[in-house]
This record gives C-alpha cells, sequence and structure tokens, in this order.
C-alpha cells in the first residue's frame, strides 16, 4: 500500500481557520496592548500640544527648526512639548510595525513576512527617490518621501492580503495600523506646515480617534477563532446598535468642529474655522444626550434579555456618563486646558467600547 505523504502546514491557521489562536505568544499579545495604550497616549500628548499653545513649537518639519531635528532652548516649553508628541508618533509606528510582522508570521509564515519587508525596503527607495526630485525641483521634500512612503505601505497592505489565506481579519487590522500611522506622520506635517489649520487638526484627531478603534478590534478578533461569524442578537437589537454608533459619531464631530471653534488653537496667533463656539457646543451636546439614551436602553435591554454584549454596555454608559459629566463641568468653567484634554481621550475610549459592544454582536461559529 503506497505511503500517504501528511499535508504540508505552512501557518499555524492551515486548514483549520476555526482554531483559537494559540500561535499568538505572549509577545504579540503584549504589544498589542501597547500598540492599543500608545494610540491613547498620542491622542493624550496631541491634546497637550493643543492645549498649551505648542502647536509652532517645532516651526518646521520633519525638523523642530530649519537647522535642528531637536527644540533649542529659544522655543522653550512649548519645543518640548511638541517634539514630545513627534517622539510619541515614532514610538506608535515602531509598536504597529513590530505587531504587523509578528501577526504576518504567526498567520502566514514566511512568505508574507518576507514579503512585507521587500515592500519596505521598496517604499523606503521610493521615498528617497521622492525626496531628490523634490529637492531638485525645489519644493519642499520631506513630503515626498512620506507620499512615496505611503504608497508603498498601501501596495504592501494589497499585495499582503492578496497571498493571505488565513486570519486576513488580523491581518487586514495590523495593515491599517500602520498605513494610519505613516498617513498621521504625513497629515502631522501638513498641519505645521498650513500653520494649524483647523480642519486639518480635526482631521488628524479623528483619525487618530479611528487608529484607537482599530486597535481595540485587533484586541478582541485577537483572541477569536477565525471562524465564520453569527449574530448573537436579535436583529432590532443590532440595528438599534448601529444607530447608537451612527449617534456617536455625530456627537464626536460637533465636537471636532466645537474644539475647532473655541479658544483652544493650539497657537496664540491662529485663525479658528470661523463658527460660533457656545451654539456649536450646545449642537454637540443634543446628539450626545441623544447617545446617552440610546446606550441606556441598550444596556438595560441586553442586562434584562442576557445578551452577550451586557457587560460592554456596562463599560460603553460609564464611560458616556463620565463624557457628559466632564463636558458639562468644563462648559461651565471656561473650558480648563486639562477638563478638554480629559475630554478628548475619554472620546476615544468611549468609541473603543462602543467598537468592541459592536463586535460582541457576533460571534464565530466553532
Amino acid at each position: 500500500m503506497p505511503e500517504t505523504a501528511a499535508p504540508v502546514v505552512t501557518s499555524p491557521y492551515e486548514g483549520n481557520e476555526g482554531r483559537r489562536p494559540s500561535a499568538f505568544g505572549r509577545p504579540l499579545r503584549v504589544l498589542a496592548w501597547l500598540s492599543f495604550v500608545a494610540e491613547v497616549v498620542i491622542i493624550a500628548t496631541g491634546g497637550a500640544v493643543r492645549l498649551t499653545g505648542s502647536g509652532l513649537g517645532c516651526s518646521e518639519w520633519p525638523m523642530c527648526t530649519p537647522e535642528s531635528l531637536v527644540p533649542t532652548p529659544e522655543q522653550g516649553i512649548h519645543g518640548v512639548i511638541e517634539f514630545g508628541n513627534r517622539t510619541m508618533t515614532g514610538v506608535v509606528g515602531i509598536i504597529a510595525i513590530a505587531v504587523l510582522l509578528l501577526t504576518l508570521n504567526a498567520v502566514g509564515g514566511r512568505r508574507p513576512l518576507k514579503a512585507a519587508l521587500w515592500f519596505a525596503l521598496g517604499g523606503i527607495g521610493a521615498g528617497v527617490v521622492c525626496y531628490v526630485i523634490a529637492t531638485i525641483a525645489g519644493v519642499p521634500a520631506f513630503p515626498f518621501f512620506s507620499v512615496g512612503l505611503l504608497l508603498a505601505t498601501v501596495a504592501g497592505a494589497v499585495h499582503s492580503l492578496r497571498i493571505t489565506t488565513h486570519r486576513r481579519d488580523l491581518t487586514l487590522l495590523a495593515w491599517i495600523v500602520l498605513v494610519g500611522v505613516v498617513a498621521q506622520a504625513f497629515v502631522g506635517g501638513i498641519t505645521v506646515l498650513t500653520g494649524l489649520n483647523p480642519y486639518i487638526v480635526g482631521f488628524h484627531y479623528a483619525s487618530s480617534l479611528l487608529l484607537v478603534c482599530v486597535t481595540a478590534a485587533y484586541l478582541v478578533r485577537m483572541h477569536e477563532s477565525g471562524a465564520p461569524r453569527e449574530r448573537v442578537v436579535p436583529r432590532w437589537f443590532a440595528m438599534l446598535s448601529h444607530i447608537t454608533g451612527f449617534a456617536l459619531g455625530v456627537t464626536i464631530f460637533f465636537g471636532v468642529l466645537t474644539t475647532g471653534s473655541g479658544p483652544h488653537s493650539g497657537d496664540a496667533n491662529v485663525v479658528r474655522d470661523g463658527f460660533d463656539a457656545t451654539f456649536l457646543a450646545h449642537v454637540h451636546a443634543w446628539p450626545g444626550y441623544v447617545l446617552a439614551a440610546l446606550v441606556a436602553a441598550l444596556t438595560i435591554i441586553a442586562w434584562m434579555q442576557r445578551l452577550a454584549p451586557r457587560r460592554w454596555l456596562l463599560v460603553l454608559v460609564i464611560a458616556i456618563l463620565v463624557q457628559v459629566g466632564v463636558g458639562i463641568w468644563q462648559a461651565r468653567d471656561g473650558l480648563p486646558e486639562l477638563l478638554v484634554g480629559i475630554h478628548m481621550v475619554l472620546a476615544s475610549l468611549s468609541a473603543a467600547a462602543y467598537t468592541v459592544t459592536v463586535l460582541r454582536l457576533k460571534r464565530p461559529v466553532e
């Protein structure tokens, strides 16, 4: 009788996509948590830049001054705060790269890992070419370097997803974080070069908040199998949950506009967006109250019917209640910097809690 060769397994998930992620070792789990924490921290440091008037503490980008990469004594504390936020961007990027490489190795083995490294080298090369062309043309060179690097990163993500056959969810999430960090570095530079344009600053914050949600989603999916998922709540409950998400998005949107009209511009000479901050504060509050009511209703229903997302809905209720309290407090006290900063960070944590709640509406079919 001919001997039958055993199938070659090149990935921990080869032929067993529903398997739980036991291949995700402690280093990846720790780094995934660090990635989430770092994304929250960079919102706090970015808020500190704006709230202390340090937005132009470094007048150039990527250099802090035309002659120095780091802040000079003449720039004082504002230069230190702005440079600290830039340094945090590097930390976030390094962690994102580590999470991506470990993810690719865990779900696909050497092939996607080697491909990603080749795209990384190609991205650096493309960035250098763009930098040289821009220098010869006499235009700011580093933005073009960033664009070249960003395009190569996106191309690497597309190729990686094409050759990855297992746990594409985790691969996609890891790539989104890395692409987002590279894009955020570029947007941060544009923010400085445009003199802290309030719309770009608002987009910068909203993008950071979305990356917090993506890292939270990675943490959830990392502890689940890659099997197909099924809904574990009634359809109407899922629809109401998504309506709640819309209310959350609207609340955050008007919150960004309100901040863009308020007193904390990042620099005393920055022109605001021209809206009436007092009126926008009320507009921001209206969807916030609707959001609080929806979350309260979902939580009560979930606990009465013992639905899967009930514990995370309770976390979301607490986050929203604290947010409402801080919002009212800061409005009555004239928007003190510390409370505004707390409000910004809590918004990202509320969005992360909502992300986890939505993911709990389904579970893998074991």
